[in-house]
């Protein structure tokens, strides 16, 4: 008997079959014959060919048919229809040809059964792989668009702080001349406690607009020419009470390049280095000593500030980098920026990353641990260009003179 006489023999028992055990109810069993029946039709023709390929269309549309929820269930899969199809494929042979009959006819759909198997496998992979890809695009969408509402939420909280901020203020600078004119020195310690926390509190809102701005690509940098070794020697001074009070080491080392002029917005880097070694500062107990040095690269400058301090886990080594990223207890925080391991809202790296990166540079620390005890230490890095020339043609004209100067020296 030749194979598609055969299928037509199988026909009717295989349609039964297949159809009872796929389908719960009538009105579903109706509505599923025809699909199969289309599948028996391209069987028959894939057979009678030779040509698997003309199962194809259906099976994508059977795959494609796929609700989300199935997609989001991962475990559903044409497989096992498919297994039962071929059973009942076989069961229909064996119980309505001879034996030799349904053996043939057996050697000759297994191909094409191992075909289809195949393809759904591809096809179904390429559709779980789409549709992840989906997930995952929707997902980045979400957290930016949560990571934008955080970062218009900085923004907005900064302005309505920063006004009421000014009135007090503005009050305190009033009352403060008042109490002066009647001899109110009985109150001067009242008005230097309010007026250190009106300061600690603009500096944060000033640390959340920055932030804001950073997020929004809307830093601007003001490039004038700077000395490295000046702006480091006006914070040692700046920050010599501190050290002293907490019997620290605080040294600055000269290093090649320091006293080269280059490029930068001068406030903004001095910000960023204040940032740096007031964390440096915070982190390394009574006692123990910050280093700062540096070193010369073609086009580059790189500062070190080194501390003995408790160190950063190297899984914290990104995190301390991102906004309110701060490590530890908030409970065993103190208030001053300069204690150990003092107060902050975790700006203060985060908006020198920022200002770092928009000068072309790096910044990244390394350590070996975190550890209260035998405090390991740790070493941030900063890497900036090396400018010749400001960026822009207008500040480049202006500074004209001096930079042949300054080139001509080197």
């Amino acid at each position: 008997m030749r194979t598609v006489e055969a299928l037509d023999e199988i026909r009717r028992p295989w349609l039964f079959k297949v159809s009872h055990r796929l389908a719960r109810g009538e009105g579903v069993r109706e509505s599923f014959i025809q699909q199969l029946e289309r599948f028996f039709e391209m069987l028959t023709q894939a057979v009678e060919t030779g040509n698997p390929g003309w199962l194809e269309p259906l099976l994508i549309e059977w795959v494609e048919a796929r609700t989300q929820g199935d997609l989001e269930k991962r475990d559903t899969s044409l497989a096992p229809i498919l297994d039962q199809i071929l059973i009942a494929t076989y069961q229909a042979a064996r119980e309505t040809l001879p034996e030799c009959s349904a053996l043939d006819l057996m050697g000759a759909v297994l191909p094409v059964y191992t075909h289809v198997f195949e393809f759904v496998s591809s096809k179904e992979t390429a559709l779980h792989i789409d549709h992840v890809s989906r997930e995952i695009e929707e997902a980045k969408g979400s957290l930016e668009r949560l990571d934008k509402s955080k970062s218009d939420f900085i923004a907005i909280a900064a302005h309505e702080l920063k006004t009421p901020l000014t009135l007090i203020e503005g009050y305190m600078s009033m009352l403060r001349d008042q109490l002066n004119d009647h001899n109110g020195t009985s109150y001067a310690l009242l008005l230097e406690g309010v007026d250190n926390g009106t300061r600690r509190l603009r500096e944060i809102v000033d640390d959340m607009i920055d932030v804001s701005l950073i997020d929004n690509n809307l830093l601007a940098l003001n490039f004038q020419p700077i000395w490295i070794r000046r702006m480091l020697a006006v914070l040692e001074l700046e920050f010599s009470e501190h050290v002293l009070s907490r019997n620290q080491v605080f040294e600055v080392h000269p290093f090649p390049g320091s006293d080269e002029m280059t490029f930068g917005d001068e406030e903004r880097l001095f910000q960023a280095f204040r940032n740096v070694i007031t964390n440096a500062i915070k982190y390394t107990p009574d006692g123990g000593s910050i280093i700062i040095d540096g070193r010369k690269l073609p086009g580059f400058i790189e500062v070190t500030v080194a501390d003995s301090g408790i160190g950063v886990d190297p899984d914290d080594h990104i995190r301390i980098f991102e906004k309110f990223g701060r490590l530890g207890s908030v409970s065993l925080h103190s208030s001053g920026k300069t204690k150990f391991k003092g107060g902050g809202p975790g700006l203060g790296l985060p908006i020198t990353k920022g200002i770092i990166e928009a000068h072309g540079g790096a910044i990244w620390v390394e350590s070996e641990g975190y550890d209260e005890v035998k405090c390991p230490g740790s070493v941030f890095h900063i890497l900036l260009p090396l400018r010749k020339v400001p960026p822009d043609d207008k500040t480049a004209k202006l500074f004209r003179p001096l930079i042949e100067v300054a080139n001509a020296d080197r």
